[in-house]
């Protein structure tokens, strides 16, 4: 990773230093950096008029952490604990900050460093924190083998692209023993936005799209994840609104829902006509009671990815309930045709 600028460095070394050095700040930082007291306190004065540092007096002053907050360090991956991280460095600067968005931003610190930990293959993590005019902003970020690449080996997919498709399905993992693939599906739509950034792909999940977009960015570092999460402090938002939303029932927390994203099955140009790519498409989907298939974005289907998805997999898994939206009338007509055939004569004669 990138060395941080001198000035950078030396706001970083303040705003971790002010909470135990409030009366002697600049000349701490100052010996800590081997700077000149001057230098150090051109620095403070910056982040006094940004709001990120609180000064009182002015023959001895003493020092604060300002309304606005900034966290920023880097970590050897190896020896990093999550809980530590967020107990000791990230939640003391969110103590006035409203209850449900700091359980938030505790779920998606704590999962998505832990995901670093557990998968990246990294050697350091960097983890970035930013509250600034009622916008809290978080990013963690390695330099390991890339999150959709790790994907799209472990299920040897043949395009890494694909691999977005099954985060946003949910309950996948490299590690089952380890992890319930839950992470990112939750965290996902628990912020406002959020992305995930790796090997030229950029993943976004935005409250007001409401939907899971795909980018490519050939000329962005091909190794490491960088994920970002962001939501307003003003949000009303909880956890367990998410979770209750995906859940089975009031009284069973069971992950038993899910949306796929169907556009995201395709790969380039290439449209939706094939029985290989409507299975790739269900991949998993059996682990869910009921499966909502988004069809925005996709102007037309094949008779047979339709029939794959609305006879074959049906008839399979009556236990599992397709529910279709945001589809075309083309798109209608051809999932239509597909149920029809499932549901004349038992579902038995086959469309040709």
């Amino acid at each position: 990773m990138a060395r941080p600028s001198r000035s950078a460095e030396i706001d970083d070394a303040l705003l971790q230093a002010v909470a135990t050095h409030p009366r002697d700040l600049v000349g701490m930082v100052a010996a800590q950096l081997g700077l000149s007291g001057a230098r150090v306190s051109m620095q403070v004065r910056e982040l006094v008029a940004e709001g990120y540092l609180r000064k009182e007096g002015t023959t001895r002053p003493t020092y604060a952490i300002g309304a606005n907050r900034r966290f920023r360090q880097s970590y050897p991956r190896a020896g990093l604990a999550e809980d530590v991280l967020w107990s000791a460095q990230l939640a003391p600067l969110l103590r006035d900050v409203s209850r449900n968005v700091v359980d938030i931003a505790h779920h998606g610190v704590t999962e998505m460093v832990n995901n670093a930990i557990d998968h990246s293959e990294a050697t350091h993590v960097f983890v970035h924190m930013e509250l600034r005019d009622g916008m809290l902003s978080l990013t963690i970020a390695d330099d390991g083998v890339g999150i959709f690449r790790k994907i799209a080996r472990a299920l040897d997919l043949p395009d890494e692209r694909l691999a977005l498709l099954e985060l946003s399905k949910g309950k996948f993992t490299t590690d089952p023993r380890n992890h319930s693939g839950e992470g990112v599906f939750f965290t996902s739509r628990m912020f406002g936005s959020f992305g995930i950034v790796s090997g030229g792909l950029v993943f976004s999940h935005d409250e007001g799209h409401g939907k899971d977009v795909l980018f490519d960015f050939d000329d962005m570092p091909q190794t490491g994840t960088l994920v970002f999460m962001a939501m307003r402090t003003t949000s009303a938002r909880t956890a367990k609104q998410v979770f209750d939303e995906y859940s089975s029932g009031p009284d069973d927390y069971t992950f038993a829902k899910t949306v796929v994203p169907v556009r995201l099955v395709q790969v380039g140009d290439e449209n939706l006509i094939s029985r290989s790519q409507a299975k790739r498409l269900l991949q998993r989907v059996d682990r869910f009671r009921h499966v909502v298939l988004d069809f925005a974005s996709v102007s037309a289907i094949g008779q047979a990815f339709a029939d794959e998805i609305f006879r074959v997999f049906a008839q399979a898994h009556p236990e599992v309930e397709l529910v279709p939206i945001h589809a075309v009338p083309e798109v209608q007509q051809m999932i239509r045709r597909a149920e029809v055939a499932r549901d004349h004569d038992g579902g038995q004669l086959p469309l040709l």
